[in-house]
């Protein structure tokens, strides 16, 4: 019985840190935000103990703090891990793009295709949360395609750090330039060309790092969004990834 409470505990903690991680992803908790026990397990109807064991499970990944008597926090990941990720991300798509190309079906580079389409339908009207949730799809779905569970797990423990309002939240973004860094992906997508893409996929990500590079040149950033609003208003696209 003490096993199976004990396994109860820890699924349950599971469901709770990928509910936390869902409010990260979505904006709902911005950047050096408090994310208070008590508040989460009442939202979600259980007890704290998941909550906090949720909580450390994020503290492992790098995506919170936990102070004595001050609670969690949301922290600000730094510009060196977010270079960093860029680098590690591009292998990962690369490999990924390896196993899915040669059996992608039409359907599936139509579904990429509509994914690329949103973000520019976004990007003409300034809308920098569209543009980097339509991203996040476009990368996510075709890290899946590669039918590779261990591939995707990595890929998907990096995405808090490249996702809106945790970490690109820094002015002079361009939401057309953004979505505009996807189309030879895309292009090399519709000819079925498995090194194309590969290579499309690695010139997308030295040019988005070495664009956050160019903006964020002195080690500190120069600005977050404190709100999902703030960042959706914020000037010049501010408040999406890339």
């Amino acid at each position: 019985m003490a096993t199976a409470r004990a396994l109860s505990r820890s699924v349950l903690a599971d469901q709770v840190k990928d509910r936390i991680l869902e409010g990260i992803l979505s904006g709902e908790y911005p950047p050096e935000s408090r994310i208070i026990e008590t508040q989460v397990a009442r939202e979600l109807n259980t007890s704290q103990a998941p909550v906090r064991e949720a909580l450390r499970a994020l503290e492992a990944l790098g995506f919170v703090e936990i102070t004595p008597f001050k609670g969690a926090r949301l922290r600000r990941p730094t510009r060196r891990e977010i270079l960093e990720a860029y680098a590690i991300r591009s292998a990962l798509e690369s490999l990924g793009a390896r196993s899915s190309v040669p059996r992608i079906t039409q359907a599936e580079v139509d579904e990429l295709a509509g994914y690329c389409e949103a973000m520019q339908t976004a990007a003409r009207v300034g809308d920098g949360r569209g543009v980097a949730e339509a991203d996040a799809m476009f990368h996510g779905r075709l890290l899946e395609l590669a039918d590779n569970r261990t591939l995707q797990k990595v890929w998907r423990s990096l995405e808090p750090f490249l996702r809106t309002y945790i970490t690109l939240v820094v002015p002079g973004a361009d939401p057309h330039w953004s979505a505009d860094l996807h189309v030879p992906i895309l292009a090399a997508l519709r000819r079925r060309e498995t090194e194309e893409v590969v290579e499309a996929l690695e010139r997308h990500f030295v040019e988005a790092s070495a664009n956050m590079a160019r903006r964020w040149p002195d080690g500190e950033l120069p600005g977050f969004a404190t709100t999902p609003e703030t960042a959706s208003t914020a000037p010049n696209g501010a408040g999406f990834q890339r």
